[in-house]
């Protein structure tokens, strides 16, 4: 009677399984949320840029919470009633980052000036590229995108990566990506005036087959005092409670 026993055993398995994966939670999110989110909650991450994630959403992607940098990306869905209204569960700053040796002897944003230096920066289209051309812009130094030799990098991490490896001599990326390479790069601290204000944005995605009460779940957990303290613990600034 063993073998019977064992066949049905493996069977219920086998058909537990898919149905326990199919109920995992997506969630989309920003790079720079990569280190903080999976201690919040459990679910199956998909990190990129912001903007790459609002399109992948735009086409059918399977989403059920989307968590973006900025606020553009976000209220775009909702106009388009993708999603929930957007609620501000966490802030950042820009913070400028050079690898650990720091061979090229940058000590600020203004040593850029000098030019011939290898910079990593995000493309225009993602919230940390948007970001760092409007820091330069109020510091007067959108220039040294042009004097410099500039990589431009899809999302934060891969502007971290460039500077961790010494592939560049500096990158723009947030406070929370240079803690959580510390060791790796140096964090140079950026003016607080020019600072352009880093908010991000959470919904839950409208689709067919979605699921909307566990994406509702997850956004009162990120919401939540447990939430907030994991979210302060990665460097992450907190809007005050609605």
């Amino acid at each position: 009677m063993r073998r019977p026993v064992t066949f049905l055993v493996l069977l219920a398995c086998a058909l537990l399984v898919p149905a326990a994966a199919a109920q995992a939670l997506n969630v989309y999110a920003a790079a720079s949320l990569r280190e903080a989110l999976p201690r919040i909650a459990p679910a199956r991450f998909n990190f990129a840029g912001s903007n790459q994630l609002q399109l992948q959403i735009e086409r059918g992607a399977p989403a059920d919470v989307f968590a973006s940098a900025e606020p553009t990306e976000a209220r775009a869905l909702f106009r388009q009633g993708r999603c929930t209204r957007p609620v501000t569960f966490a802030t950042n700053r820009l913070v400028l980052v050079v690898p650990s040796r720091n061979r090229a002897g940058i000590r600020s944003a203004y040593s850029l000036r000098r030019g011939r230096l290898r910079i990593s920066v995000g493309t225009a289209g993602v919230p940390i590229g948007a970001y760092t051309r409007r820091l330069l812009a109020r510091m007067r130094l959108s220039s040294v995108l042009r004097s410099n030799a500039v990589s431009q990098e899809p999302n934060v991490a891969g502007v971290l990566s460039k500077v961790a490896l010494g592939s560049a001599d500096a990158g723009f990326v947030y406070h929370t990506d240079a803690l959580a390479a510390r060791g790796r790069v140096r964090e140079l601290a950026l003016p607080r005036w020019a600072q352009p204000p880093v908010r991000y944005h959470a919904c839950v995605v409208r689709r067919r087959g979605g699921d909307g009460a566990g994406g509702n779940a997850f956004l009162r957990r990120l919401t939540s005092t447990p939430g907030r303290r994991v979210l302060r613990r990665y460097g992450f600034g907190l809007p005050p409670r609605g």
